[in-house]
């Protein structure tokens, strides 16, 4: 079986279910998940509406990601979801897992994953604030 079980961005509902059971293992002693929800504000601003886009490349480049922490870090599994689409207060935006032999390395890899997935991968958040300000998140 692959290290990299699940790498997906889409305009559903996300599931911890879905991403816990991808990187479940009879080798793994930790799992560990992040997941990333749409908050009530940013920047001192009540927020009141926020949309996330993604490049067509935004698949690969998450798979790239993923293979790259999958390879250079001592785990088991990797799994990596984000939502594109409008999404409400409270809805999850991301979620990661990683399982490893232990909790430690659990620990690092899934920090690394979401980092790098935050930092490479072309998905950018379009926040509306409660004053009817606009901003762009992530953009180039």
């Amino acid at each position: 079986m692959s290290t990299v079980r699940l790498v997906d961005v889409r305009d559903t509902a996300l599931s911890l279910d879905e991403v816990f059971t991808a990187v479940r293992d009879p080798h793994a002693g930790g799992v560990a998940l992040f997941v990333g929800t749409v908050r009530d504000h940013d920047g001192g601003q009540d927020v009141s509406a926020l949309s996330y886009s993604a490049h067509p490349s935004a698949v690969e480049r998450l798979r790239e990601v993923a293979e790259r922490v999958a390879a250079e870090e001592d785990v088991v599994a990797v799994a990596a979801v984000h939502r594109v689409g409008d999404l409400q207060i409270g809805d999850l935006a991301v979620v990661v897992g990683v399982s490893a032999a232990h909790r430690a390395e659990a620990f690092v890899g899934a920090r690394r994953l979401i980092d790098e997935l935050k930092a490479e991968v072309p998905v950018w958040k379009h926040q509306t604030f409660e004053t009817g300000d606009a901003v762009w998140v992530g953009a180039c």
